[in-house]
């Protein structure tokens, strides 16, 4: 193999990895705040503590979905 094709490869990779890594945190927070089971106590005790998770996950989303859109034009350019 030559290094470029070992380069793009790797960077591929990495990329898929952002992605999972991404999908993982979102799932996480998401389950965390609107899972099934109570927040701690009671359905009702400690809510003043509780945050909306929306407003974060949409920034790290974003930036992102950024990162992953240049990322994949940059592999896609380079040469095998």
């Amino acid at each position: 193999m030559r290094k470029s094709s070992i380069a793009r490869f790797l960077a591929g990779v990495v990329l898929l990895a952002l992605v999972v890594a991404v999908t993982v945190f979102n799932v996480i927070n998401l389950n965390e705040a609107y899972g099934s089971g109570e927040p701690y106590y009671s359905r009702t005790t400690n809510m003043d503590k509780w945050t909306n998770p929306l407003p974060v996950l949409a920034v790290v989303d974003g930036v992102a979905v950024i990162v992953v859109v240049g990322g994949f034009f940059l592999w896609r350019r380079t040469r095998v």
